[in-house]
């Protein structure tokens, strides 16, 4: 290879990974952007000086503000949702593909909760999912409306542990547990804190899930 080809080459690469770069950074600050202040309050311009980068990146990367919005929530429930898959995997694998309840539903909870910890990398990712749910674009509300195949692995699983129910009675068991699960908000911890006078705190991530699935079994177990 000549010296000529070699330098195209080396550019090559330099390009493609400064191109990398200035891609993760628009996703890194909007991310954190849209979690803390809202996806309308948000703009283009926002996101690229949060990012340090130019201000045509965010549709040169992305195609537009709602594609990139789209991107984020995608990467981010299947990073949780391969958490949970691989939780639930190995409860089988410890139970000889029969796991009991609780375990179940810890595979279901624990992923999310362990992202809310104040010190957790992703702590600005699950804000950011919170708000997709009740702030997400038309694409992001179908795949929340019409994308159950996470679900599936943990519906099956629990139809198993409780053959007694009938399947209706799992579903809606499994529906009021995911209730629980998204009311978690920030405002709503902050709303109970102040119903309790100060008796309840979120911090404590850990004693948080212990309530959680005492709460989930029992009403499986009913």
């Amino acid at each position: 290879m000549s010296p000529t080809t070699d330098a195209a080459a080396s550019h090559e690469v330099e390009a493609a990974e400064t191109e990398a770069a200035t891609k993760n950074l628009v996703f890194v600050a909007a991310e954190r952007l849209f979690a803390l202040h809202g996806f309308q309050n948000v703009s283009v311009r926002d996101i690229t000086a949060a990012a340090g980068v130019n201000l045509a990146s965010v549709n040169y990367h992305f195609g537009s503000k709602d594609a990139l919005l789209f991107e984020i929530f995608k990467r981010r429930t299947a990073e949780l949702n391969r958490e949970r898959a691989k939780m639930l995997h190995e409860a089988n694998d410890r139970n000889a593909g029969d796991p009991p309840l609780r375990e179940i539903l810890a595979a279901l909870l624990t992923p999310p909760l362990r992202w809310l910890a104040p010190d957790h990398e992703r702590r600005i990712s699950l804000q950011f999912l919170i708000r997709a749910r009740s702030e997400g674009t038309d694409e992001i509300r179908n795949v929340l409306k019409t994308d159950v195949s996470h679900l599936r692995r943990f519906s099956d699983a629990l139809l198993k542990a409780r053959p007694d129910l009938s399947p209706e009675d799992v579903y809606w068991r499994l529906h009021f547990t995911l209730g629980m699960l998204h009311n978690n908000r920030f405002a709503e911890f902050d709303r109970l804190n102040v119903l309790s006078e100060g008796q309840t705190s979120e911090s404590d991530v850990m004693a948080l899930l212990g309530r959680m699935l005492e709460f989930a079994e029992a009403g499986f177990l009913a």
